[in-house]
């Protein structure tokens, strides 16, 4: 099974920059998008073999996710952890696949100056205690753009990032809890030492072509399901929008 993680920054003006032609080409049996600012009907979207699900934010033209596949889930969750202050921003879509969970996530931004770190964390503490009670029934592929950078490899510059969102000990922490609660980080599981490997840019400073970016987009595994990965993927050579795609092949 192919899987690809995306955030695409808004969905409809990604289809003005070849969206189709990147699914046509990796053909995945689950694209899974963040960041899709749209509300379901708001564009064609030419992929007729593939079912669509959308969770959309009450607020328009903000966050949102999706999920496009040609497979049929056995049920399509949209606000899984089932509290209401998680509710309205459209964050979160878990398909039931009969063997296995597939959890698309768009995570909050602690925003500038952690404004917003104590939601951050309320997010992660409610978000674990998810998927841990979704792995005791079978496994689970957690993915999306989870807006934080684990570890000083997987940023161009930590030290100047030290203490800011995305790179502040308190988010990198719950990246910790969570991987020693029964989860793998799939692309360091294959690619431990890799450097330079990077998910975002930002549009400023020429970043991308400066290759200054960071790794803040996953594919997270139940620990019992590692030894089926076969591969692990960042799409760097993929445009249209300030993230590129992420990619899992899994035999499950």
């Amino acid at each position: 099974m192919r899987f690809v993680s995306w955030n695409v920054n808004g969905l409809r003006a990604c289809l003005q920059k070849g969206f189709i032609d990147v699914v046509k080409e990796l053909k995945p049996d689950f694209m899974c998008l963040q960041e899709t600012k749209m509300q379901e009907g708001q564009a064609e979207i030419p992929l007729d073999d593939y079912n669509k699900y959308f969770n959309s934010a009450e607020k328009k033209g903000y966050s949102g996710t999706a999920v496009f596949t040609p497979h049929q889930p056995e049920s399509v969750v949209y606000n899984g952890m089932e509290i209401e202050e998680h509710s309205h921003e459209g964050r979160m879509i878990t398909l039931d696949m009969g063997s296995y969970y597939l959890v698309n996530v768009y995570t909050p931004n602690a925003k500038d100056g952690l404004l917003r770190i104590d939601y951050r964390m309320q997010w992660e503490d409610d978000l674990r205690e998810y998927l841990m009670k979704l792995d005791k029934t079978k496994p689970v592929i957690y993915c999306g753009d989870l807006n934080v950078a684990h570890n000083e490899i997987d940023l161009k510059n930590p030290k100047a990032n030290a203490g800011n969102a995305g790179f502040s000990d308190q988010e990198r922490g719950k990246i910790d809890v969570l991987l020693k609660s029964g989860f793998t980080d799939t692309f360091r599981f294959m690619y431990p030492d890799a450097v330079g490997r990077y998910s975002w840019w930002s549009y400023r400073f020429n970043a991308r072509k400066n290759n200054a970016g960071w790794r803040i987009d996953y594919f997270i595994v139940s620990d019992r399901i590692r030894d089926k990965i076969r591969n692990a993927d960042i799409l760097s050579d993929i445009y249209g929008s300030d993230h590129c795609p992420v990619l899992l092949d899994i035999d499950i």
